[in-house]
């Protein structure tokens, strides 16, 4: 019976797991190394939609204090006998117009979906992405309650209550101005309470960037 070389055998097991630890560190480094890219991405990505966000929410912002100081223009001239009435014309159509906000979430979206958001391990900023995204849906809240106010009561408005042919003649063509007025005033608090949230919007946005800004400078 032929014996068996242990020293060899043991040698051979040795370099086979010797192998086996090389390779499987460098598959890990490899993985880490791709796992480190990508979360880099996200967080460019993420940076880039939040900064594109803050954009929209400016121009929303500078758009919601025209209308504001639109309504404060147009709340004296209504029901009452100014001469000036043909002035604020163009005023009351203007804040009939929605200033409306859209969130660039695709990255965001992307990272809940697919489960990557585990790659983001620091909790801080995890925490405040996902703060940052939760305080939208509270904003859009205060972006409904002033979008009512056009569908219920604006809308109608000037359905039933406005005639258009007028204008051409020069007359002021609204008609039934207390309701009108009553409206614009609701409007105006609407407005404030809109450009509050889109103010704290833009905060938020400020906040994360101030974050994303450290931790991609790493």
């Amino acid at each position: 019976m032929k014996s068996i070389n242990w020293k060899y055998a043991m040698g051979e097991i040795l370099i086979v797991i010797i192998g086996i630890t090389i390779a499987f560190s460098m598959n890990t480094c490899a993985e880490q190394t791709k796992e480190k890219k990508q979360r880099l991405q996200y967080l460019t990505n993420l940076r880039n939609d939040v900064e594109a966000d803050k954009s929209q929410l400016k121009k929303v912002t500078q758009e919601l204090e025209e209308k504001l100081e639109s309504c404060n223009r147009i709340i004296p001239k209504l029901n009452t006998d100014d001469k000036e009435k043909m002035t604020v014309v163009q005023d009351i159509f203007k804040v009939a117009e929605i200033s409306n906000f859209s969130s660039k979430d695709i990255t965001y979206r992307t990272l809940i979906n697919s489960g990557d958001l585990k790659l983001i391990e620091e909790f801080e900023l995890k925490k405040a992405i996902e703060s940052h995204y939760s305080s939208y849906d509270i904003m859009r809240q205060d972006y409904i309650r002033q979008e009512n106010i056009h569908k219920e009561y604006l809308g109608p408005y000037f359905v039933h209550e406005v005639d258009y042919d007028a204008f051409r003649n020069g007359v002021f063509g609204f008609k039934n101005e207390q309701l009108l007025k009553n409206i614009v005033q609701s409007m105006r608090g609407s407005f404030q309470i809109k450009l509050n949230a889109t103010e704290k919007g833009i905060q938020s946005c400020d906040s994360l960037l101030v974050l994303l800004d450290e931790y991609l400078a790493d």
